[in-house]
């Protein structure tokens, strides 16, 4: 295992790199979900991948794609709950970086402000 220098930057640094991460992810949970609902409700495809994407971005089912099975109503809240999940801290895991280098300067402009009231 090599040790990274100063001027060597991590993988994920790239934002390129997170944001195909981040659209792996959710397209894996999105495909999870597609397939769960096709095999365990038989819904189509199309009609599982769009009651998948209701649940991943906190709509909810459409009125009239009621769950009949036990396993299929299971499934779902447990897709409801990890989706939800999955999508915060994929968007954290992207913006991140950008997030914290703007609390840093936000930060710095603050102490700045306040060595300049002391003086």
């Amino acid at each position: 295992m090599t040790r990274r220098t100063a001027h060597q930057q991590h993988h994920l640094h790239s934002p390129y790199n997170r944001a195909f991460y981040t659209l792996l992810l959710i397209l894996s949970v999105l495909s999870v979900g597609t397939l769960g609902m096709h095999a365990l409700e038989g819904f189509s495809y199309l009609d599982a991948f769009y009651f998948t994407s209701m649940i991943m971005t906190g709509q909810g089912p459409v009125p009239g794609d009621d769950i009949h099975t036990d396993f299929g109503k299971i499934f779902v809240s447990l897709m409801a709950f990890l989706s939800a999940g999955i999508i915060v801290a994929s968007f954290g895991f992207l913006f991140g970086p950008f997030l914290g280098k703007l609390l840093h300067i936000g930060a710095l402009k603050f102490e700045k402000e306040l060595e300049e009231i002391k003086h």
